[in-house]
């Protein structure tokens, strides 16, 4: 699965080809979860709650990205990595 970005001990990823909704998983130590691109809620798994803050800021700066991420991994096409948070 490709990395598409790292910030804080937290690594995102998106497959190729995932199931819909559009989401993006997102892992911090030994913890996985995936996070809907449009409502930004998280649909599977578990964080920290200060992962979880961290990762929903970085979202809301980047949605577009993720978005134009997401139609690239329909085709399937290479992902473009995305900027960490700041």
């Amino acid at each position: 699965m490709p990395e598409i970005c790292r910030f804080y001990g937290i690594i995102v990823r998106m497959f190729i080809n995932d199931h819909p909704p559009a989401h993006f998983h997102a892992e911090y130590q030994d913890q996985e979860a995936l996070f809907d691109i449009h409502t930004l809620e998280m649909i599977k798994g578990s964080l920290p709650k200060r992962a979880r803050l961290l990762i929903v800021e970085w979202a809301l700066e980047h949605r577009q990205e993720l978005l134009a991420n997401c139609e690239q991994a329909k085709k399937p096409a290479l992902l473009k990595k995305i900027d960490p948070l700041k």
